[in-house]
């Protein structure tokens, strides 16, 4: 199967380190090891989704990688991933990528648009590799693309996203006079 790294291969030591957690590692990113797995949505357990590993690459951009094995639940009676499924882990590895990179309290905060397409169907039993990767960052939007890719490195499904963005430490945006 193929890598979920960062793009590109490993960047700088202090931004990617194989094995390593947040804490031992040095740069813009935070600290979302509880946010691997399931990403603290059941329905993505429920499914067959999981996030194993992330980042920000040498353009403060974020990544995640990951895992989709598909579950009964994820599919109709045939054993095909429904549509709405992938909808659903690709809206949250942007998601996750996006956060990765976002620095302090600063978060998303919603999904205002994202398109979806499905190549190849994806089958239960079978077992796929799922990314995230932030595109650009802007101060109040972010744009990402996420993929499912199969075991010989396919594309099964893409999305591409944007995200309006919450950002606390910069206090409230008023309007001019």
């Amino acid at each position: 199967m193929a890598s979920y790294g960062p793009p590109g291969g490993p960047v700088s030591s202090c931004l990617y380190q194989p094995g390593a957690t947040v804490g031992a590692m040095t740069g813009r990113i935070k600290d979302m090891d509880r946010w691997l797995g399931d990403g603290g949505m059941v329905l993505i357990g429920t499914v067959g989704g999981s996030f194993d590993d992330y980042g920000v690459d040498g353009e403060d951009l974020g990544w995640v990688g990951g895992t989709f094995a598909p579950t009964a639940p994820a599919c109709n009676p045939h054993g095909i991933v429904q549509a709405g499924v992938h909808g659903l882990l690709l809206d949250a590895a942007m998601n996750f990528a996006i956060n990765a990179a976002l620095p302090g309290k600063a978060r998303t905060r919603a999904t205002l648009e994202m398109k979806i397409e499905t190549m190849r169907p994806a089958v239960l039993g079978e077992s796929y590799g799922l990314r995230g990767e932030v595109v650009r960052l802007a101060r109040q939007v972010a744009y990402a693309e996420g993929s499912v890719t199969d075991a010989d490195g396919r594309l099964v499904s893409r999305s591409t996203a944007t995200f309006l963005l919450h950002r606390p430490d910069e206090g409230a945006l008023t309007a001019p006079a």
